[in-house]
């Protein structure tokens, strides 16, 4: 019999939902356009003040874990328990809860990955630095492209070790967001 995934090891769901990417997709906007009318229709839009986009899926030409990178920003009065219950009772898996953020996977089975695999960062409003990273990014195809390229060499060295992969980035991600904060202002 398989294990649940709320069963699993961290060793073990890295095994089974290994780092790997692939070439830019078109159907990424698609999915993500889906699965934003469906946040929209279930989430209490009083609460919600931007739902966004975010990660390599949602930036054209790179390479990226075909993984939709979801944030949704709500008001600080926000109901945090109601919105996680609401997420819950749609498909989606806890995966990590701080009194500031909590994350969301979704296509995430005992198989493996599902065709289509979401991530979803519940913030409080501002708590957004992904989206100066990802508009940097979309405006510079330079550092876009040597983004890629650092991805691509971790790849396989991290392929099943995803914090290490992460902290990998962190630096990169961090110069440009900086970068990013500077040339925008207040963007967001």
């Amino acid at each position: 019999m398989k294990k649940k995934i709320s069963e699993m090891s961290i060793e073990e769901l890295w095994e089974l939902f290994p780092i790997f990417l692939v070439e830019n997709q078109s159907s990424w906007r698609t999915w993500y356009a889906e699965e934003l009318i469906k946040l929209q229709d279930i989430l209490p839009q009083n609460q919600i003040k931007r739902i966004s986009h975010i990660g390599s899926t949602s930036i054209d030409m790179i390479w990226a874990k075909p993984i939709i990178d979801i944030m949704v920003e709500t008001t600080k009065e926000s109901d945090w328990i109601k919105i996680k219950e609401v997420l819950l009772q749609s498909g989606y898996l806890c995966m990590f809860e701080h009194e500031n953020r909590i994350s969301f996977n979704k296509g995430y089975t005992e198989d493996g990955f599902a065709e289509k695999v979401y991530h979803l960062h519940l913030r409080y409003e501002g708590d957004n630095d992904e989206l100066y990273f990802r508009d940097y990014l979309m405006e510079h195809l330079n550092i876009a492209k040597e983004y890629e390229k650092l991805k691509l060499h971790l790849w396989k060295e991290f392929e099943h070790d995803r914090d290490g992969y992460t902290d990998s980035k962190t630096e990169f991600i961090n110069k440009y967001t900086i970068k990013a904060k500077k040339q925008y202002g207040l963007r967001y």
